[in-house]
């Protein structure tokens, strides 16, 4: 597994990216910005920390699938840590398996630095070889919507 690492730089406060990001005010941010992975991306459950939160879409058959993650930590507008291990396979949560062990316990990091009104946002993502082009190439444009988002 390697990390890879994107940041961007927000006219916004950081509680406001924060919000945005989470979609703490209106899950519809969320939405918006992570659509750049899949247009139907959304998430259930909580941001809290020790939480279970699924990151969820629909492919083009209609089926949904997604993320099994745990909310490991979290500091409000400064820090989130998101531990995956595991996947949606439709409603079924599988957590075991050859599939699972390649990528469980990959983290997705979210950190936010603000300075004069300006805030960086990092990330920070554990990914499998086979994403890198796709993490690399997608990201970049999610963070994007996130700016636009966020200097509203």
């Amino acid at each position: 597994m390697q990390r890879l690492q994107f940041t961007k730089e927000i006219n916004a406060a950081a509680q406001k990216v924060y919000e945005t990001m989470l979609g703490l005010r209106d899950k519809s941010t969320y939405e918006h910005w992570t659509s750049a992975f899949n247009p139907t991306s959304t998430y259930e459950g909580s941001w809290e920390q020790g939480s279970k939160i699924h990151f969820v879409g629909v492919d083009e058959n209609g089926k949904k699938g997604g993320m099994v993650s745990e909310i490991k930590e979290h500091e409000p507008a400064k820090f989130i840590s998101i531990r995956h291990y595991g996947f949606l396979d439709g409603e079924i949560e599988v957590t075991t398996g050859e599939e699972v062990e390649k990528w469980a316990g990959g983290h997705e990091n979210y950190s936010y630095q603000e300075n004069n009104g300006i805030t960086t946002v990092t990330v920070d993502i554990d990914t499998l070889d086979e994403y890198l082009d796709y993490f690399n190439n997608t990201y970049p444009l999610a963070l994007d919507q996130l700016k636009a988002l966020s200097e509203r």
